[in-house]
């Protein structure tokens, strides 16, 4: 049995996208496939059972049929970490592998997920990714993703406290103009310390968005419109709090976009109908009027009614556009594919020894 450690320089990188489709990959080579995030930061109680809502995710995708208990032995709660700041919570690496071998039985292949940032997340308990990759015997793959540039020096800190048992990195959510310094001056510096890069995802609107329908619950607004455009894409949004000459400079250049504006200007409503926006968010609670609910209904944008401020929305907005979690099974569908475009999955076999 060969197990792999998936890691990453930071939360949200992508490593819920990777596992899976690495999962579902495996599988059409006939290969039996396991799964485990061994810590879990997001916990959620199912059937009486803790387990982390990641996970529970994925296991659902795949249909494994695993408690939530062995899929994620150490749940990160208010207690938990109470417990562990006052050096209460023991050893926890025993029920880890132990799980792990439980969920590994009958396998080929498990891939084990991590949480946070490789070097640093679950230090405090002893439950860091390098030391539980090594007490497993997995090996490890590190996914970075481009944030206004690529964490070179994490990744070459990743390798020399790893060694041999760091395989290979993914750069994950490449924008094009800055694929040719990677292929340049990163690889190349990289392969200099010993680490392949096993792929580059390149940045994808898809994968960054979500559906206006799932915006309104986020955002603990309420939709009063029902449109098909529940299903439209949001990828960007732009505040409406200018006069209608501005906001049109702005909007023509934005595609995709949530426009967030006070739910008294209806001057901004009508022009963010007419051009298209993906969903328009009205602020503080104001109802729109007759004739913007028409319009949206007519031309199909959704319109959300949030209760908080225009800034609070924008803030909230601004959070889940850049950390929404993989859900959607379009999103699914369409992250695999990107990573099986992507990345060297033959050299990825032959590093696991699959090969």
């Amino acid at each position: 049995m060969t197990g792999l450690y998936i890691g990453s320089t930071s939360g949200y990188s992508g490593k819920n996208l990777l596992a899976l489709a690495l999962c579902l990959r495996f599988r059409e080579d006939g290969l039996r496939v396991g799964y485990m995030k061994p810590v879990g930061a997001m916990p959620r109680l199912v059937d009486g059972e803790l387990g982390d809502d990641d996970a529970l995710f994925i296991n659902g995708v795949l249909g494994l049929g695993a408690s939530p208990t062995d899929m994620t032995p150490v749940p990160v709660t208010k207690d938990f970490l109470m417990k562990a700041f006052a050096g209460e919570c023991g050893a926890l690496m025993p029920a880890i592998t132990a799980a792990y071998h439980k969920l590994a039985a009958d396998k080929d292949v498990m891939i084990v997920g991590g949480s946070g940032s490789y070097l640093y997340s679950g230090t405090y308990c002893g439950v860091d990714g390098v030391s539980v990759a090594r007490s497993l015997g997995a090996k490890t793959v590190i996914v970075d993703r481009y944030r206004g540039e690529l964490n070179y020096d994490y990744l070459a800190a990743a390798k020399q406290a790893a060694g041999d048992n760091l395989i290979g990195v993914i750069l994950n959510d490449v924008p094009e103009h800055f694929r040719p310094e990677v292929d340049d001056l990163i690889k190349p510096f990289l392969a200099r310390r010993g680490i392949d890069v096993l792929g580059v995802i390149p940045h994808d609107p898809v994968m960054s968005g979500m559906r206006a329908g799932d915006l309104a619950e986020r955002l603990g607004g309420r939709l009063v419109t029902m449109s098909s455009g529940v299903h439209n894409l949001v990828v960007n949004f732009l505040i409406g709090a200018m006069n209608v000459e501005n906001f049109l400079a702005f909007f023509r250049k934005r595609k995709d976009v949530a426009v967030i504006c006070g739910g008294d200007r209806s001057d901004l409503q009508l022009v963010a109908l007419e051009g298209g926006a993906a969903a328009l968010v009205l602020t503080g609670n104001l109802y729109p009027n007759d004739i913007i609910l028409t319009k949206a209904e007519a031309v199909g944008v959704p319109v959300i009614l949030a209760r908080d401020d225009t800034f609070t929305v924008a803030k909230k907005m601004e959070t889940l556009l850049s950390s929404e979690k993989l859900r959607d099974p379009t999103r699914v569908a369409h992250g695999a594919r990107l990573i099986g475009q992507a990345l060297d999955y033959a050299g990825l076999k032959a590093k696991l020894g699959l090969a």
